[in-house]
C-alpha cells in the first residue's frame, strides 16, 4: 500500500479509524514562525493555585515548596450520590438511561513557580511530580475502579488557570475510552499471548515514527494518531500502573518527560498547549497482564503557535482525519531540540 497516497490507519486501541491525506501536506514545510510568548511571572498575586494565594472557594493556599494536592474546590464528581435518583434510574429502557456517577477530584500543583510547566521543570523537581501521580494512584485505588491523571495546558485546551497544574479523577465505573482500551488489550493478549502496547514498544522501537527514547520508555507518533502532533508514552518493559514503577524507572520516565515536552514547546517557540492523561489498569477483580501503562499526548496545534487543527466537520460527522503523516510529524518534532528549552 502507497502511505502517500490517501488512506485509513486503524487505532487497535480504541477501535477506531483514521482519515489520512497526505498529499495535502506535500509541499516543504514553510509554515509560519512565531515570536516566543514571554515567560510568565515565578508569582502572580492573582492566581489561585500560587502559595499563600486564596482559592476560588475561599481557602488558603499553604506556602508550598514543592507538588501541592489538594481536592478540587469545584468537583465533577461527589463522593456519594445525594438523594434518590428517580426514574433515570430503570436500566430497562433501551433508549433514556442513566445512573448515578461518583468519585473523587483532585488538583496537583507541580511546582509553585507559577511560570515553570514540566519541560522547566528539573529532573528530581519532574520525578517529584511522578511520585505524587503513583501516590495518588495508589490511595485512590483502593477506593475506586478507576483513577485518571491528566493535565490540560494551555487556554487553547480550556485550561481555566495557567499555573502548571494538573488533575485527579477517581471514579467508581470505569469510564468509556478506559473500558473500551480494557476490552481491546484483553483481547489482543488472549490471541497473542502478549499484552499489545509491549509489542508495540518493541516494534517501533526503530521505526521513524520515534520521538525520544532511553532503556525503559518511547514516545513516539502512533502510526494511528489523529492530532497533528498526538504521542504515545509506553514502558519497554511489563508494568500496569503507575505505582509498580521502580526509582529507576521513575528518574527514567522523568527524563523522556522533560525531553519530549521540550521539543513540543521548541518545535513553535511557544508553551505547547496539550491534553494529557495516563491510561493504567483498573482497580477492578481479576488478572490485569493485558495492561499495560501509557500516556497519551493530543496537542491541537497544527501549522503554528496559533494555528490549530479543528476537529469539525467530517471529522465530528464521519471520523478523524489528518493531512500531516505521523511520520512527518515525528520528524519535525526530532528536529526541535530535546535538550535546551528556548527559554534558557
Amino acid at each position: 500500500m502507497n502511505l502517500d497516497q490517501p488512506h485509513r490507519r486503524f487505532n487497535p486501541l480504541n477501535r477506531s479509524w483514521v482519515q489520512v491525506s497526505p498529499q495535502r501536506m506535500g509541499r516543504p514545510w514553510q509554515g509560519e514562525v512565531s515570536e516566543p510568548d514571554p515567560p510568565p511571572p515565578a508569582y502572580d498575586p492573582a492566581c489561585y493555585l500560587c502559595p499563600g494565594n486564596a482559592r476560588v472557594g475561599g481557602e488558603a493556599n499553604p506556602d508550598y515548596a514543592g507538588v501541592h494536592v489538594f481536592d478540587n474546590d469545584f468537583p465533577a464528581l461527589l463522593a456519594e450520590a445525594e438523594g434518590p435518583f428517580g426514574q433515570w434510574a430503570l436500566s430497562e429502557d433501551p433508549l433514556l438511561r442513566a445512573e448515578p456517577s461518583t468519585g473523587v477530584c483532585r488538583v496537583i500543583c507541580f511546582s509553585p513557580d507559577h511560570g515553570k510547566s514540566l519541560p522547566l521543570l528539573t529532573p528530581q523537581q519532574l520525578r517529584a511530580v511522578i511520585d505524587c501521580w503513583a501516590d495518588q494512584t495508589a490511595e485512590l485505588g483502593a477506593r475506586f475502579a478507576h483513577v485518571q491523571v491528566f493535565e490540560n495546558k494551555g487556554a487553547m485546551m480550556g485550561c481555566s488557570n495557567p499555573h502548571p497544574h494538573g488533575q485527579l479523577w477517581a471514579t467508581s465505573h470505569l469510564p468509556q475510552e478506559t473500558a473500551t482500551e480494557d476490552r481491546a488489550q484483553r483481547e489482543y493478549l488472549a490471541a497473542h499471548g502478549r499484552p499489545m502496547l509491549l509489542d508495540l514498544a518493541e516494534r517501533e522501537a526503530a521505526s521513524e515514527r520515534v520521538i525520544e527514547s532511553n532503556d525503559d520508555w518511547l514516545a513516539i507518533i502512533p502510526f494511528w494518531a489523529a492530532w497533528p502532533f498526538e504521542t504515545l508514552l509506553l514502558p519497554r518493559f511489563a508494568v500496569q500502573r503507575m505505582p509498580q514503577l521502580t526509582g529507576g524507572q521513575r528518574d527514567s520516565l522523568a527524563a523522556i518527560l522533560k525531553a519530549l515536552t521540550t521539543r513540543y514547546d521548541n518545535l513553535f517557540r511557544t508553551s505547547f498547549p496539550y491534553s494529557m492523561g495516563w491510561h493504567q489498569a483498573p482497580f477492578t477483580q481479576g488478572s490485569q497482564e493485558h495492561w499495560q501503562l501509557h500516556a497519551h499526548f493530543y496537542p491541537p496545534l497544527l501549522r503554528s503557535a496559533s494555528v490549530r487543527k479543528f476537529m469539525v466537520g467530517y471529522e465530528m460527522l464521519a471520523e478523524p482525519q489528518r493531512d500531516l503523516t505521523p511520520e512527518r510529524a515525528a520528524e519535525m518534532l526530532r528536529s526541535a531540540n530535546g535538550l535546551v528549552h528556548y527559554r534558557g
